[in-house]
């Protein structure tokens, strides 16, 4: 069964989708019978083609050097435009005008837009370093650098956009594209195309979040429309879904029920990073003051925009033995409004005052979306060398963190997942968590919950697990955890994925 799988979230950021991009990619690759390929796709660049797939060009191929002269351009093509000087006095973007007119083109004659050949035998370095490092440990570079690979020139947001724009114009499609020689496509979102008939299309469904709580998203119009319409398309044309979670599924069907006999729930799998590692709270300090923010512009009295303070400023005090432990609650998220990042600094202000004076707030992320007015919150207790905000955290360094905080807190008012409590149970920590369906249902009896919407619960359930008197709770979750969050093994997921490629989707049936 030959099976070619979207990376384009590879190419973006350590955790959440890239994250399970390139876990997935991996695991399929070890499942005996399937053949997976994988697709090099960009969200915004037209890419330079790779190497012909035809019958024609295998028997009448050009010389070596000719042939690592294209894929390299295929690989700068993704760093910049091939172009960089062509019409720059008017703004145009020629790469992006010449992409449009060859999807309307190729749709007015029927044709499909072609994948082409990616031999990554002389570019293993950027194959690795650009999609898998991040994630996958170095033992797995055979695996993935020795795969086949195919590029699609035509970016992602252009196919969305070729979509949208024509339904406005009264002749809606979206491009097709000519996957003939696979029997599955993987798309990780809603797929902006159409494939081959022969070709069946598997979308990794990981939250309606555009849909249904579209005033958390950023770019809102585009993103929401591009999401709706693009599902709409895929759930009428025959899709398959592969949804992150129960509570992922029960979404999907809320809005399409039709997809009800081909949507099935197959939970993300969590990294090999993350698992009960004996290490030293002494280190903590020091990944803080080595990690936190390199400076974010926020708002400030007098209409001016100042940086955070430099770290010299907001430096947790250096550990030594025998000195007072660095005690702290950890969150670990993308910076932005859905997160619910203010209900926990509310909560931690309260439980700093009352009962807890030397507990400090770790938050990791990126920064996302809507970000300023949340960052604005935090800069006084960052001034105080109270609050620690802190980025590009690499995952051993995260695996301590997690097990020593006296909590790790998963507020979120929506999620598809979560990745971050799973994670932290692994490194035999507790959990706090909001009670929504997917955290019920990922988390089971291995979280303390509480309501997003009310900043009393949260302290009362963060009370519940790291009191003095609480210590039995704790240890109860964390036993609870270690058994909960070895179901996202990748063992135990990929059987689930064996299961569904190909028994179900093998079958004349499906």
């Amino acid at each position: 069964m030959k099976i070619l799988l979207e990376l384009r979230p590879a190419l973006d950021g350590h955790a959440g989708i890239p994250q399970e991009t390139r876990l997935l990619f991996r695991g399929l690759r070890m499942i005996d019978g399937l053949d997976v390929e994988g697709m090099i796709i960009h969200s915004g660049r037209v890419l330079a083609k790779g190497l012909p797939a035809d019958a024609a060009y295998e028997r009448s191929p050009e010389s070596t050097a000719r042939q690592i002269y294209k894929l390299s351009r295929t690989i700068i093509s993704l760093q910049e435009s091939l172009h960089p000087k062509l019409l720059h006095k008017t703004g145009v973007d020629i790469d992006q005008l010449s992409g449009t007119l060859g999807m309307l083109f190729t749709h007015l004659v029927g044709a499909s837009q072609k994948l082409t050949k990616f031999d990554p035998a002389h570019f293993r370095d950027f194959i690795w370093r650009n999609f898998f490092s991040k994630t996958l440990p170095d033992s797995d570079f055979e695996l993935v650098t020795q795969a086949n690979y195919r590029v699609s020139r035509l970016p992602w947001t252009m196919m969305h956009l070729c979509g949208l724009n024509s339904r406005q114009l009264g002749f809606h499609f979206y491009p097709r594209m000519n996957t003939s020689e696979f029997n599955i496509f993987i798309s990780q979102t809603p797929f902006p195309g159409t494939i081959s008939k022969q070709t069946r299309l598997v979308v990794r469904y990981h939250d309606a979040i555009p849909v249904l709580m579209p005033h958390t998203i950023s770019d809102k119009t585009f993103h929401q429309s591009s999401h709706y319409y693009a599902l709409k398309s895929n759930v009428k044309n025959g899709a398959y879904f592969a949804c992150v979670s129960e509570a992922t599924r029960k979404d999907l069907l809320s809005i399409f029920p039709e997809a009800a006999e081909r949507a099935v729930t197959i939970h993300n799998m969590v990294s090999h990073h993350y698992y009960p590692e004996e290490s030293s709270p002494l280190r903590v300090p020091e990944i803080v003051r080595t990690r936190m923010h390199s400076g974010v512009k926020v708002p400030v009295p007098g209409s001016e925009l100042r940086s955070l303070p430099g770290k010299q400023n907001m430096q947790p005090p250096k550990a030594k033995a025998g000195a007072a432990p660095f005690e702290y609650l950890l969150m670990v998220s993308t910076i932005e409004p859905r997160k619910n990042h203010l209900s926990l600094l509310s909560a931690w202000e309260q439980l700093r005052t009352e009962q807890f004076p030397n507990l400090k707030l770790v938050i990791v992320g990126m920064l996302g979306w809507s970000y300023e007015s949340i960052v604005k919150k935090f800069k006084p207790w960052q001034e105080r060398g109270e609050l620690f905000l802190l980025e590009d955290v690499p995952s051993p360094e995260l695996r301590l963190l997690y097990r020593h905080a006296k909590a790790t807190i998963c507020p979120s008012f929506a999620e598809g997942f979560d990745f971050s409590g799973v994670e932290a149970m692994r490194c035999g920590g507790a959990v706090v968590a909001s009670n929504i369906p997917v955290h019920e249902e990922v988390y089971g009896n291995a979280a303390e919950f509480f309501s997003p919407y009310s900043t009393v619960e949260l302290v009362g359930a963060i009370e519940a697990v790291i009191g003095d008197t609480n210590v039995e709770r704790r240890n109860a979750l964390v036993a609870e955890g270690a058994a909960v969050s070895a179901r996202y093994l990748p063992e135990k997921i990929l059987p689930q994925w064996r299961e569904f490629l190909q028994t179900r989707l093998a079958s004349p049936a499906a």
